[in-house]
């Protein structure tokens, strides 16, 4: 049996994605700090801007709702409902209407058939599932030396490192849809407006990207794990 498994070298895999994913999270909350306090000249809230911009895309049959939270933003496909989290749906800054342009950018990837989306929504069930009983499986292989299960458990981690990878080409194409939407509806200025609504939206995609290498960096711990104990 094998128990004292946390305490290895192969953490040092980690410690590259964890800075990054601190660097991540620290840089999309001062820039959307900073762009929360410029004010939109159009003069909507992002809940306007949001309801218009869909309406103009001929989108009327999704919802526009508030939701709690700060920057818990999203779009509920099965639902057909876009929700802004309390710190963007009352907001005029060019923070909070890049952020719900992001979202409704997922609206019209949905309305338009969008390939990653559609895959992602569709891998949802199965990649909560793997990764609800990947850690389980690992683990119990791992103690008992019982490779098929160790393997079963590397194999269902590799779905959630897939699904953050398809992640990425769903926001990027979100975030580039939702910064011609803005322009192209004259909701931010181009200029400081547009600028700063870029760096709000580049910012967040930075915080999939560190959870992708994230999800990469365990997964070849673990391979590195299995490797190590096979060789034992």
């Amino acid at each position: 049996m094998y128990f004292p498994f946390f305490y290895d070298w192969t953490y040092i895999l980690l410690i590259p994605a964890l800075i990054l994913s601190m660097w991540a999270q620290f840089r999309v909350t001062s820039t959307f700090g900073r762009f929360s306090k410029v004010r939109a000249s159009s003069g909507m809230t992002a809940t306007q801007m949001a309801e218009r911009l869909l309406h103009a895309e001929g989108v009327y049959d999704v919802s526009v709702e508030r939701t709690r939270g700060n920057l818990t933003d999203h779009y509920d496909p099965k639902n057909m409902v876009l929700r802004l989290s309390d710190s963007t749906a009352d907001s005029t800054s060019v923070a909070a209407l890049g952020v719900a342009a992001h979202e409704a950018g997922h609206v019209l990837q949905h309305r338009d058939g969008y390939a990653p989306l559609m895959l992602r929504t569709a891998a949802v069930p199965v990649v909560n599932i793997g990764s609800n009983l990947s850690w389980p499986l690992f683990v119990v292989g791992l103690i008992f030396s019982w490779e098929p299960l160790l393997y079963a458990g590397i194999a269902l981690f590799a779905l959630a490192v897939i699904f953050a990878l398809i992640t990425l080409p769903v926001e990027f194409n979100a975030s580039r849809r939702a910064l011609a939407a803005l322009e192209a509806g004259g909701y931010l200025q181009p200029g400081e407006e547009m600028r700063g609504a870029k760096k709000v939206l580049s910012a967040a995609a930075m915080t999939y990207v560190a959870s992708a290498f994230m999800a990469i960096m365990q997964l070849l711990r673990l391979l590195a794990i299995a490797g190590s104990r096979r060789d034992d």
